[in-house]
C-alpha cells in the first residue's frame, strides 16, 4: 500500500508545487474585492452570512466575487511537514530541499512583536479576514492555529537538521504565546489560551495547541516555565472532558457541537504534550484512552468513512479525513485500531474524493461532491496526512 500512496502523494504535491501552494480556503469569502467595497463589511451578520454563502455553496463563487488565490501560513507549514516525513523516510536530497524551501517562505510571512522584557516575539496569521460565530479577525492577526503549526514544523526542522535558527524561532513563538495571548480563567494549575490577541474565547483545541508549542520547546530546551504553562493547558481541558469522553468545540453556547477534527486536534496535543512532560502522563492516559475510544467509536463508519459530526455524517469533509488518517498514524501506539483505520479511511478518502489531476474535493454532500480545491484546508492536509501514513507504515 506504501508505493500507491507514494505515487498520490507525489502527485498531490507536484498539483501543490505548480501552483507555488496557492489556492483557495473555505473561509477566504471576506477577500472579495466587491464584499470590500460595501458597508456590510462592517456588520457582523453581514460577514458571517458572505462566508457562510462562499463555504455552503456548491459551486466556487470566488472568481465571479473577485477573491484571489493566496498563501496560507498554515499550508506552507503543513507541506513542510509533509516533506520533512517523507525525508525521514527516504533520506532524499529533494525532499529536504522542499522542507528547507517551504519553511524559508513561511519565515518570510511571520508577524514581529515585542514581549514584556523587549525580546522579539513571531506568530502568524491567516491571510484573509475572519468572522466566527463570537469574534472578528483581520486579515493578518497573529492567531495561535497557524502559529502553532509553524512552530511544529519549526521543531521538526531542528529535530532533523539540527539547525539553532529553528529553535530560535519557536523559542520567539513560545515567546509570543506568553506574552500576547490572552489567559483565561487562569489559576495557579489551570490556563486557557485565546485564539488571538484580540478575543477571550474559551476554545479548547486552540489552547491546547499553545501548549504544545510550550512543551515541544520547553522540552528542547529546559525551560520550565514553557513546561508548567503547558501543563496547566492540559489540566484545563482534561477536567472539561465530558463523561463520555468527548469535548465541545467551546465554551460559548454557540459553540456545543462536537466534531471530528476538532477531536483528533485534542487527542493529539494531549499526547505530543504529555510525551514531553512525565508528570501528565498518567492523567493525560486516561483522557486519551476515554477521548480516544469515543473518537473511533463515533466519527467512522464501518468502511473508514469520516463522519463530520459524532451524530451526523454529512457534510463529509476532506478536513476531517486528512487529520483523521494524520492523526491515527501518529496515536498508533495508544490503540491497536488506529493503524489499521487510518489505513481504510485513506483508502475510502482516495477512492470517494480524489481528482483525476491528483487534488482531493472539498466535501461530499448528500447532493453530491464539491470538488473545489482547498489549498490549506484540503491538499496540505492530505500532504501531511499522506506522508505521515506512509512513514507510520513504513516504520511497521
Amino acid at each position: 500500500m506504501s508505493t500507491h500512496l507514494t505515487e498520490i502523494f507525489d502527485q498531490l504535491f507536484s498539483y501543490c508545487e505548480t501552483r507555488d501552494f496557492a489556492g483557495h480556503d473555505p473561509f477566504d469569502g471576506l477577500n472579495s474585492r466587491l464584499f470590500q467595497l460595501t458597508p456590510l463589511k462592517h456588520l457582523r451578520l453581514a460577514r458571517l452570512a458572505w462566508l457562510q454563502m462562499f463555504k455552503r455553496s456548491p459551486i466556487d463563487l470566488r472568481s465571479a466575487f473577485g477573491v484571489t488565490r493566496g498563501v496560507n501560513p498554515k499550508g506552507l507549514a503543513l507541506f513542510a511537514l509533509a516533506e520533512l516525513s517523507r525525508f525521514r523516510v527516504t533520506k532524499e536530497v529533494e525532499h529536504m530541499g522542499n522542507a528547507v524551501q517551504l519553511i524559508d517562505r513561511l519565515l518570510e510571512k511571520k508577524i514581529v512583536g515585542k514581549a514584556k522584557d523587549g525580546r522579539a516575539t513571531i506568530s502568524f496569521g491567516y491571510n484573509f479576514d475572519w468572522q466566527s460565530r463570537v469574534f472578528y479577525v483581520p486579515e493578518g492577526t497573529p492567531a495561535i492555529v497557524p502559529t502553532a503549526f509553524a512552530s511544529q514544523a519549526l521543531m521538526e526542522a531542528y529535530d532533523v537538521f539540527g539547525d539553532e535558527k529553528y529553535l530560535n524561532a519557536a523559542d520567539q513563538i513560545c515567546l509570543f504565546i506568553l506574552n500576547e495571548l490572552n489567559r483565561i480563567d487562569e489559576t495557579d494549575d489551570e490556563v486557557c489560551f485565546s485564539y488571538t490577541p484580540v478575543d477571550r474565547s474559551v476554545i479548547f483545541n486552540a489552547s491546547l495547541l499553545a501548549g504544545e508549542s510550550l512543551a515541544r520547546v520547553g522540552a528542547a530546551t529546559g525551560n520550565e516555565e514553557y513546561l508548567k504553562m503547558a501543563a496547566k493547558t492540559v489540566r484545563f481541558v482534561t477536567r472539561r472532558q465530558s463523561q463520555s469522553g468527548a469535548w465541545v468545540y467551546g465554551a460559548q453556547a454557540s459553540q456545543k457541537w462536537v466534531d471530528n477534527f476538532h477531536t483528533a486536534y485534542i487527542l493529539l496535543s494531549l499526547y505530543r504534550i504529555s510525551s514531553n512532560i512525565e508528570e501528565l502522563r498518567e492523567d493525560s492516559f486516561d483522557a486519551l484512552n476515554l477521548g480516544g475510544g469515543y473518537w473511533l467509536n463515533n466519527f467512522f463508519l464501518d468502511d473508514g468513512t469520516p463522519k463530520y459530526y459524532d451524530k451526523e455524517v454529512y457534510p463529509i469533509d476532506i478536513h476531517s479525513a486528512a487529520v483523521a488518517i494524520s492523526t491515527m498514524s501518529e496515536l498508533r501506539a495508544i490503540d491497536a485500531r488506529m493503524l489499521a483505520l487510518a489505513r481504510k479511511t485513506a483508502k475510502w478518502t482516495i477512492e470517494n474524493m480524489r481528482d483525476s489531476e491528483g487534488f482531493f474535493y472539498y466535501q461530499l454532500r448528500k447532493s453530491g461532491p464539491v470538488k473545489t480545491p482547498y489549498m490549506r484546508w484540503g491538499q496540505a492536509w492530505m500532504a501531511y496526512a499522506l506522508a505521515q501514513l506512509i512513514e507510520a507504515t513504513d516504520g511497521e
